[in-house]
């Protein structure tokens, strides 16, 4: 009965508090969770860019490597957190329970299938991914011990997105961030105290990735979460499996195509040498910082878009996507002007003494902030689709930033202008993403006023 009066509470929660009060309560725990796992990515690229640009090459070539494993959590966690957000806004705990299980452990068999794999081809990997011969033995340092914690990365991100769905942000964040914390902890004392180099720095990932798998999943097998995990209620039947992986396939599009162009970035600035691959990582890692603030505040406004959706509250699902929209737009174009001014400076924290890394960051960091103002569109736009179930619209939305656009971009551009074009390429793709995003909102607004109409003759007439 307990149980049962929590449910209710979050349930009239989700689908009664003022959309504004709602998204910022969600969105700050969100915020802080993406804002301290990009410190952490950032904290791993900066104590490894100490042992010189080749070792800093290296985390911008794991980096898809990681892309790859979170495709595979961001696909079953955010196929089954929207599933459940609609769901539990439906009042449907039973079958809540069978998705959350189903995504959970299929999570860890998917990872452990990418540790076998991986550590058996992991030179090979490597060269696919973009390594030189002077970055390869860095890289193999560092990708050996990431692929080890594959099957708790791809959980963690299921039991993350899970706990956001329900509208339990904080707790997620407690896990993100006290792992984020031990990383950056761990990082100068396994790369330079122990002297592991940068196999320290990927140990030290791994073992905050333990503990932060083990505080969610605590949180879950505590009675915290609303949703029950059991091995029992894994599915037997195709469906719940097509259900998750149709809502989650625009994640695994979003995610797999960034692994992707990075590796296509990658490829394309090593034609510049060292400096280049480097600096292009170094522009990634800290963009990826500034756009978790966005991110953050779209996976808060993600919950509120599902539950009021499945509980067909569509004037709520309106109101909460425009909050989003306007708090995105204040805050990237504040973080924009603040990147375009100190680019040197910022690209200089990670290699001060390496005026050509410093030189070809800037310029990539300074087109790519001009384009950040876009992304308070595009991007709550796509979780808006990917929330509300409208898996094709969001499958081409995720793959237009990082696919559709970016990709011929990073071929052809370079050919035309070098350099220049590489650094060009991301902001570019921007660009052209927010005006595809613009024209699926205009269609989904419209028809989220026919279901309106609809709804409002049907209550009539009962």
């Amino acid at each position: 009965m307990e149980q049962k009066t929590r449910d209710q509470a979050q349930y009239e929660k989700m689908t009664q508090t003022p959309v504004s009060k709602l998204i910022i309560s969600l969105a700050i725990p969100t915020t802080i969770s993406m804002l301290v796992t990009s410190i952490y990515n950032m904290a791993d690229t900066f104590f490894v860019s100490k042992l010189g640009t080749s070792a800093t090459g290296a985390v911008g070539i794991v980096f898809s490597l990681m892309a790859i494993i979170q495709a595979v959590g961001f696909t079953l966690g955010m196929g089954a957190g929207s599933t459940i957000s609609r769901l539990l806004g439906q009042q449907k705990q039973k079958e809540a329970n069978v998705i959350g299980s189903t995504a959970f452990f299929s999570a860890l068999a998917f990872g452990l299938l990418l540790t076998v794999f991986g550590l058996f081809f992991v030179d090979g990997l490597m060269d696919l991914l973009g390594a030189t011969a002077t970055i390869l033995p860095y890289a193999r340092g560092y990708a050996q011990y990431i692929l080890f914690g594959a099957p708790v990365m791809c959980a963690s991100f299921v039991l993350n997105n899970l706990l956001r769905a329900e509208g339990k942000a904080a707790l997620s964040m407690i896990g993100l961030t006290l792992g984020g914390v031990l990383n950056m902890a761990l990082d100068p004392v396994f790369i330079f105290v122990l002297d592991l180099g940068i196999s320290g720095a990927a140990i030290a990932t791994l073992i905050s990735q333990c503990v932060s798998f083990s505080i969610l999943l605590f949180c879950f097998l505590s009675g915290k979460s609303i949703t029950k995990l059991s091995v029992r209620s894994v599915s037997r039947q195709i469906g719940p499996y097509v259900q998750i992986i149709k809502i989650g396939f625009p994640s695994l599009c979003r995610q797999g195509l960034a692994s992707i162009a990075n590796v296509a970035l990658n490829v394309n600035a090593a034609v510049y040498g060292d400096a280049a691959v480097a600096a292009m990582s170094i522009v990634g890692r800290v963009f990826m910082f500034i756009q978790s603030v966005m991110l953050g505040i779209g996976q808060g406004f993600q919950p509120v878009a599902g539950y009021n959706y499945g509980a067909a509250k569509y004037d709520r699902v309106r109101k909460s996507y425009w909050f989003t929209v306007k708090a995105g737009f204040t805050l990237m174009t504040s973080l924009c002007v603040i990147g375009f001014l100190f680019a040197p400076q910022i690209i200089a924290l990670f290699r001060k003494d390496d005026l050509d890394v410093i030189a070809i960051g800037a310029l990539a960091f300074r087109a790519q902030c001009a384009a950040l103002p876009l992304m308070s569109l595009s991007i709550p736009t796509n979780m808006l689709m990917q929330s509300t179930g409208k898996s094709l619209e969001a499958t081409i939305l995720s793959c237009a930033r990082q696919g559709i656009f970016y990709l011929p971009i990073i071929l052809i551009l370079p050919q035309a202008v070098g350099l220049l074009g590489i650094q060009l390429a991301q902001p570019l793709s921007d660009a052209l993403t927010v005006v595809v995003s613009a024209i699926f909102l205009a269609r989904f607004m419209r028809r989220l006023k026919v279901e309106a109409k609809e709804m409002q003759k049907t209550e009539e007439t009962a």
